[in-house]
């Protein structure tokens, strides 16, 4: 037998298959144009197929990129956290006959803390070559702005949501912090950011530094960075934004 893998060619790479393009989307209602390169919104066009969290959004994204009137001609299918295994494993079908898949999440770069990794990870067990396309990115440019250590960090994604876990998993990263020198980043659903930020203020040593970024790249933008005593001299409400927290102890 001459090859044993008759699904790939010499070069490693899935026969007669497509490529998986990750494609950045603005990190909220903005003209896409502002965060997201030119040469990346030109190559929507070229695309048929998308691989999208959620159809609606992807679909007024694409039509503020320029692809208003062609909408209608393009194929959707949704990945999210409501996706099953079985399902996902079907969409290796939709890189048959040289056909390019463009994978878009609801904000930001895809397959980062995204369901999307999901069709990444499908795409190299089989082969397929993988694009990653440059955009705006909530989690870099938090690190950028925080003036916290930008050589050593670590995304640790969403914390959990009971209290007493994200407590003790609170106090878990300030001590990895304090021991590496490293900056911990990590997110929250918009809805309980306060109640995060409550519980970095109780739990977290005075001296530990946090850096609270909002709204990136949108008029409202907040970002500012403070050791917890001066925090806990604040009356800040953060709301149900898209917020970025790091922390170094």
């Amino acid at each position: 037998m001459e090859n044993k893998d008759m699904d790939k060619n010499k070069n490693g790479k899935a026969a007669g298959k497509g490529k998986l393009y990750l494609i950045p989307s603005p990190l909220g209602d903005n003209d896409p144009a502002e965060t997201v390169p030119a040469a990346v919104l030109g190559r929507l066009g070229n695309f048929r197929t998308f691989v999208v969290e959620e159809t609606r959004t992807a679909r007024r994204y694409l039509s503020r990129a320029g692809l208003k009137g062609r909408i209608a001609e393009l194929e959707f299918h949704e990945l999210n956290e409501h996706t099953t295994q079985d399902r996902i494993e079907s969409y290796l079908e939709l890189f048959d006959n040289g056909n390019d898949v463009a994978l878009i999440s609801e904000a930001g770069l895809p397959a980062v803390a995204d369901p999307g990794a999901q069709l990444v990870a499908l795409a190299h067990r089989h082969g397929i070559t993988v694009v990653p396309a440059t955009g705006p990115s909530s989690l870099m440019l938090a690190l950028m702005a925080s003036g916290l250590n930008g050589q050593c960090f670590a995304f640790c994604g969403y914390l959990p949501a009971k209290n007493d876990e994200r407590r003790a998993r609170l106090r878990s990263i300030e001590k990895i912090s304090a021991s590496a020198r490293q900056t911990q980043i990590f997110i929250e659903t918009p809805y309980r950011n306060d109640s995060m930020l409550k519980d970095i203020l109780e739990v977290c040593r005075p001296e530990t530094r946090l850096c609270i970024a909002a709204d990136l790249t949108l008029p409202d933008e907040f970002v500012r960075t403070m050791d917890i005593a001066g925090w806990r001299k604040e009356n800040i409400t953060i709301g149900k934004r898209p917020c970025v927290f790091l922390i170094q102890a």
